[in-house]
């Protein structure tokens, strides 16, 4: 348990310290009217894809890509967020000739935190389904906002690192391995850093003035307190435990165990009585 802790905790400060080592430079994106991205002027074009989160490549937002791959790999990218952005992320997947497909491919896109929670899209075709006859299949993932702060158990993302990962889902066996073309684009767009933090109207301040104290009676009317009555008539038939030692480590329930264990016992010891057979002696 003690080692599970330390290997956890190496994981969460190395995502950290794995999402600062990548630039925070995001070049924004130009959109569109008809809600895409378009690649940033005098961007380098990136022709790599990495095959884990450790080796994932390393992009910027506005910067195209343009990868050859393979039917089956795992394409890794990563990109720089921060507070108030909100980014598109645009994938077109040039499938193999038709003729050389047997039957549909589903593919996927996710996105990744640095701490490799997967983060919701709230927009666009995240897992489309190419038929045979399909020349190539488009994918798009819009993410929520990047927030400066969130509660620990919220999920909401966070500046730092995000993952971008391609993958196949779904596909023949004999249509592993067949060649392909991916194009990919990352947008970002400033939204502000209060779009859904909200402000207070009035200081949350506890409530000071105590209410008034309501008078009791002092005596009942036979003279005595008030529930020494029912007090009494309580205790004549409730089960009291004052009997017990006060010992702070022991409570009714370990005297209620031991007894079952020695009625447990006996109850042992007259069944066996009761069923050994007599010893024959010849």
């Amino acid at each position: 348990m003690r080692l599970s802790r330390h290997l956890s905790g190496a994981v969460v400060i190395g995502g950290l310290l794995f999402g600062a080592a990548v630039p925070a430079q995001a070049a924004p994106a130009t959109p569109t009217p008809d809600g895409g991205v378009t690649p940033s002027p005098g961007a380098r074009t990136v022709t790599k894809a990495g095959t884990s989160f450790l080796t994932a490549t390393e992009i910027e937002a506005g910067q195209p890509v343009e990868v050859d791959a393979a039917t089956g790999e795992y394409l890794y990218w990563a990109f720089a967020a921060r507070a108030g952005q909100v980014h598109d992320i645009e994938a077109t997947v040039t499938l193999p000739p038709a003729a050389d497909r047997t039957g549909d491919q589903a593919w996927t896109i996710e996105v990744f935190d640095g701490l490799r929670r997967r983060q919701a899209c709230v927009d666009g075709v995240q897992s489309p389904v190419a038929k045979t006859a399909d020349a190539a299949v488009e994918l798009r993932c819009s993410l929520r906002r990047v927030r400066s702060w969130a509660e620990p158990w919220s999920g909401d993302p966070l500046p730092g690192t995000y993952y971008v990962r391609l993958s196949i889902t779904d596909l023949p066996e004999k249509d592993l391995g067949q060649s392909a073309k991916v194009s990919l684009l990352v947008g970002a767009t400033n939204a502000g850093t209060s779009a859904d933090d909200g402000e207070l109207a009035a200081p949350l301040d506890p409530v000071t003035r105590a209410g008034t104290v309501n008078a009791q009676p002092s005596a009942a009317p036979s003279g005595q307190p008030l529930g020494a009555a029912d007090d009494e008539d309580t205790e004549s038939w409730t089960w009291s435990w004052d009997w017990l030692p006060d010992l702070p480590k022991f409570s009714a329930r370990w005297f209620w165990t031991a007894g079952g264990g020695v009625l447990a016992a006996i109850a042992g010891v007259v069944g066996f009585a009761l069923t050994r057979r007599p010893r024959v002696r010849p």
